[in-house]
C-alpha cells in the first residue's frame, strides 16, 4: 500500500511500514515542517492513503472539503511508537482493504469509519 505519514506521527512508524513491504513518504524524515494544505494535496495526488495523529484533517475535509484517497487517523491515549505500531498493525491486519478512500479513526482498542463526505 502507499501511505503518506505525518510528521505527528513520527519516523518509527513510518519505518515500520516501510519494513512491511510499503510505499511510505514520511514528512518528518523527507519534508519537515511541511503544512497541513500540502501534505493532504500530496497524499492525494500521489494516490497515498494518509496517517496522521492530527485531527484538523478532519476539518481539512469534512469543512474544506480537500479530497482524498484515504485519511488513517489516530487518536491514542498512549503516543508512544511502540502503541502506534502496534494499533497500526492491528488495522491493517483487521481492515487493509477498507482504508481507501475512507476517513478511520483509531483508538487502542477501535476502529470507526467516519461517514463519506
Amino acid at each position: 500500500m502507499r501511505f503518506l505519514v505525518d510528521e505527528s506521527t513520527g519516523p518509527f512508524a513510518a519505518r515500520w511500514l516501510v519494513g512491511e513491504g510499503h510505499d511510505v513518504f514520511s514528512v518528518y524524515e523527507q519534508a519537515r515542517g511541511m503544512k497541513d494544505e500540502s501534505i493532504i494535496q500530496k497524499a492525494f495526488s500521489e494516490n497515498r492513503i494518509l496517517i496522521t495523529n492530527d485531527k484538523d484533517f478532519g476539518e481539512k475535509v469534512y469543512r474544506e472539503q480537500y479530497p482524498h484517497k484515504g485519511i488513517v487517523l489516530l487518536r491514542l491515549e498512549d503516543e508512544r511508537a511502540v502503541v502506534k505500531i502496534a494499533t497500526l498493525k492491528r488495522l491493517l491486519n483487521q481492515h487493509a482493504n477498507q482504508l481507501a478512500d475512507n476517513y478511520v479513526v483509531v483508538t487502542e482498542k477501535r476502529v470507526r469509519f467516519a461517514r463519506k463526505v
